[in-house]
């Protein structure tokens, strides 16, 4: 299905699949691994290609959010079920406009403001909290799958990854 997205969303280059687990909350998150994923570039990239949530969204008939954050710029949620997009929200952060003026908003309130914006509110709906989710790509347990491997190499690895689960869409007959 990885292979699938990359060749829609017309990106050439990924060498894996970046898989992290929050198995507190069962948060799964999935990354291209390549040249194209990397840093504030990879941020936009990722902003404008969503073949693999839609892939994903489909296939296990479950939401799926894609989600985008630089740092510097904003921060970007959109929902994809069935294959569809179902909602989304983006903060461009120099339209962000702060209560009072900016030399009056302490750490404590910019952090509640935070907690609204859609990295935010995705963290909630997860629950976890903002910064647990910011962090996900750092999280433990996690490993890339090689995207040359076989889809047999994949299963393995994703069922060692996330022990028990059903991932009928993870078979020999996946795109």
């Amino acid at each position: 299905m990885a292979r699938e997205a990359l060749s829609l969303d017309g990106a050439a280059g990924a060498t894996g699949l970046q898989v992290t687990v929050n198995r507190r909350r069962k948060v799964v998150r999935v990354a291209f691994v390549g040249p194209f994923t990397a840093g504030r570039q990879g941020a936009h990239w990722y902003a404008a290609h969503h073949a693999l949530p839609r892939l994903l969204s489909r296939a296990a008939n479950v939401t799926v959010h894609a989600y985008v954050h630089d740092p510097d710029e904003g921060e970007e949620v959109i929902a994809y079920g069935n294959g569809r997009r179902v909602g989304g929200e983006r903060v461009v952060y120099e339209d962000v406009e702060l209560p009072g003026r900016p030399e009056d908003v302490d750490d404590a309130a910019f952090a509640r403001m935070q907690e609204r914006w859609p990295m935010g509110h995705l963290a909630y709906v997860f629950g976890l909290t903002r910064k647990e989710l910011l962090r996900l790509p750092l999280a433990m347990p996690g490993r890339v799958l090689p995207l040359e491997g076989s889809e047999e190499e994949g299963a393995a690895a994703l069922e060692a990854l996330l022990p028990g689960a059903q991932a009928p869409f993870l078979g020999p007959d996946a795109a």
